[in-house]
C-alpha cells in the first residue's frame, strides 16, 4: 500500500514537476468565449497569457465535477492505496465541494484536504504534502499535518495593472483609469482562502517596497519549509528586479530561489506583469 498525492492545476506546477513529484494533477477549464481548455494541459501558461492579451472578452474557469474526482479515487481504492487530496479553496471555487461529494464510499482510503489557497500558496502545501509522504507519513498523518500548517502560509503579490480588475467587475472603470494614470500598484494576498487588497503603491519601486514590508509584517519566510517566486505573463522581467531590490531577503539564506509562472486560475484576474511569494511564515 502506498499514499498516493492527488492535486488539481490551481496548484501551477508543470507537466515536468507534477511527474518529478510523483503526484495525480485534475485540471480545471479555461473557458474563452466557445473555446474550452485544460489548464495546464491542453493550454499552457504561456498559451493563455498570449489568448488572454489577444482576447476581447475575458476568459472563465469551471470547477472540477464530482465525477473526476469519483474516478481517481476508484482507481486509488483499486490499487489498495491511499491518498491525499488537496484542492484549491473552497472560497475560490466549487471543486472542494465536488471533491467532497465524490468521497461518499471512499473514507476509508482519501483524506480530503482543504488548501484555503491557490497558485503558489497552494503548491508550496502540495510540495510539503510530498516531502511528508517521502519521509514515511500516512494519508491521515499528512492531512492532519497540512491541515495544521496551512495555517502558516502567506502569499502575497504586486500587481501591475488594474485593468483586469476592471474587466472582471472588482473595481469601476473610472478607479481603473484613475489608477492606470497615476501607476498604482495594488499589493494583494490570500486571507482566509480568499483574495484581499492588503494597499495600494504608486509606482513599481514603491510596491516592490511595500511587497517587502508586508512579508516582514508576517514574522519573515521559514527558509526550512517550501517556499516559491513567481509572476503572470510571458517573462519575468519584472520579478527580476523584484529579486534584484529584495535581496536582503534572500542573501545568505538559500543557494537558489524557486521560481513558478502563475496560470488562469488567478492570471485572468490580475493580468500579466504580477509578482508573487509564497511561503511559511516563522
Amino acid at each position: 500500500m502506498s499514499v498516493q498525492i492527488i492535486i488539481d492545476s490551481a496548484a501551477d506546477l508543470t507537466k515536468e514537476q507534477v511527474s518529478a513529484l510523483g503526484v495525480t494533477c485534475i485540471p480545471l477549464k479555461t473557458i474563452f468565449g466557445e473555446e474550452e481548455f485544460l489548464d495546464g494541459v491542453t493550454l499552457s501558461h504561456q498559451e493563455f497569457y498570449e489568448k488572454l492579451i489577444e482576447s476581447d472578452c475575458l476568459p472563465t474557469t469551471s470547477q472540477i465535477p464530482p465525477h473526476e474526482y469519483e474516478s481517481a479515487f476508484s482507481a486509488v481504492k483499486a490499487a489498495g492505496d491511499t491518498a491525499v487530496v488537496i484542492v484549491l479553496s473552497s472560497r475560490l471555487s466549487g471543486s472542494f465541494q465536488s471533491a467532497n461529494i465524490a468521497l461518499d464510499g471512499y473514507e476509508d482510503c482519501i483524506c480530503l484536504v482543504d488548501s484555503e489557497n491557490v497558485c503558489l500558496g497552494e503548491q508550496i502545501l502540495v510540495k510539503y504534502a510530498c516531502r511528508l509522504r517521502d519521509e514515511g507519513k500516512s494519508a491521515s498523518e499528512i492531512a492532519a499535518a497540512l491541515d495544521t500548517k496551512k495555517k502558516d502560509i502567506r502569499v502575497i503579490a504586486l500587481l501591475d495593472t488594474l485593468e483586469y480588475l476592471k474587466r472582471g467587475g472588482r473595481i469601476s472603470g473610472a478607479a481603473a483609469l484613475a489608477g492606470n494614470l497615476l501607476s498604482i500598484k495594488p499589493v494583494i494576498a490570500i486571507v482566509d482562502g480568499e483574495v484581499a487588497v492588503l494597499g495600494k503603491a504608486r509606482g513599481s519601486k514603491n510596491g516592490n517596497n511595500m511587497l517587502m514590508q508586508e512579508i516582514g509584517k508576517t514574522g519573515g519566510i521559514d527558509y526550512t519549509m517550501p517556499f516559491c517566486l513567481g509572476y503572470t505573463g510571458l517573462d519575468d522581467t519584472l520579478l527580476q528586479k523584484y529579486i534584484a531590490d529584495s535581496s536582503a531577503l534572500w542573501k545568505d539564506k538559500v543557494e537558489s530561489l524557486p521560481i513558478s509562472t502563475i496560470g488562469s486560475t488567478i492570471g485572468t484576474h490580475t493580468g500579466p506583469g504580477g509578482v508573487c511569494v509564497s511561503f511559511f511564515a516563522k
